[in-house]
This record gives C-alpha cells, sequence and structure tokens, in this order.
C-alpha cells in the first residue's frame, strides 16, 4: 500500500508529481505538511486555488482541476535517502497515461530525473511529453530545498494551464 493515496481522476489540469512522504507527511496522512513545505501556499499564490488549502484538504484538490501522486509511493524520507529501487517511473507514466491530465508538474528535480531515467534534468516546461500532458520540473517546496528555491517556474506552469 502507498504510504500516501492518489488524488487522481480524468479531466485534471495538473498532476503534481512528489518523490516521497515525508516523515510529517506519512505521521498525519496528507501530502506537502511538513511545517516549512511551500506546496500549498504556492498553489494559492499562482492562483490554482482560491484560498490555502490546509494539507488534510487534499483529497479536495480535484474540484480545483488538481491530482497528486508520488514517484516514490511506498517510501518516507528526503531525497538524499531514496534508493533508485524505492521509485515506480512506468506506474508514475501509466497513471498519466491514463488520466491524461493537461500537464504533470514534477516537485523536485529528483522525481523528474527518476521519471525520465536521466540527471540532467532543467526546471521549467520540458521538451517531451506523455501523451497530451506536457511535462514541467518545479523547485521542491519542501524546507529542506530552500536553497534550490525559485518561485518564478511555479507561476510559468500557471500561465501555461492558463492558456491551454
Amino acid at each position: 500500500m502507498p504510504i500516501l493515496p492518489d488524488v487522481l481522476e480524468p479531466g485534471l489540469k495538473v498532476v503534481f508529481v512528489g518523490t516521497a512522504a515525508s516523515a510529517r507527511s506519512a505521521a498525519v496522512g496528507a501530502p506537502y505538511a511538513g511545517p516549512g513545505n511551500r506546496f500549498w501556499d504556492m498553489l494559492h499564490r499562482i492562483g490554482l486555488t482560491p484560498r490555502r488549502l490546509d494539507p488534510q484538504e487534499f483529497k479536495t484538490a480535484p474540484l480545483y482541476g488538481i491530482g497528486l501522486t508520488g514517484m516514490a509511493p511506498n517510501s518516507i524520507g528526503n531525497d538524499d535517502i531514496l534508493r533508485p529501487e524505492d521509485f515506480d517511473p512506468q506506474g508514475v507514466r501509466t497513471k498519466i497515461e491514463q488520466y491524461q491530465p493537461q500537464a504533470v508538474a514534477f516537485v523536485g528535480k529528483r522525481a523528474a530525473q527518476e521519471f525520465g531515467g536521466h540527471k540532467n534534468v532543467s526546471y521549467g516546461l520540458q521538451p517531451e511529453r506523455v501523451g497530451t500532458s506536457a511535462l514541467f520540473v518545479l523547485p521542491s517546496t519542501s524546507g529542506a530545498a530552500r536553497a534550490f528555491w525559485d518561485e518564478s517556474y511555479w507561476f510559468k506552469l500557471a500561465e501555461f494551464l492558463r492558456q491551454a
């Protein structure tokens, strides 16, 4: 069983793909629940939700055209402790093909690297697609990744979704 459930359905604007649940998220049963995590703040700041959702409201994300899944669904911990075998890129690819969101946004480079199988990944819109879904790589919202924080890519995703 995955640590956190997927929140997926057809017709979504965007599916956010994280790596693994943090210890805090696993403990409370809600994604992006760490006190320093900016995920829910950013969804509101870029206009995808009308207010800042509480992590425990994650199951309401499809009401706003948002889906959630993870690359390492059976693991807990920061990217630096995860092993290659913890990741399930084919499982995520199958979900994308099944639900066909307008965009897939990897929340952090590690998720995108493990999905694509290559280490050189840049932030922003990617040249490849999965079916009809555009792929984005966003800076991680985790407090542990503050050194790499650049919210401009989150705003670029929002602009892309408005134009799609």
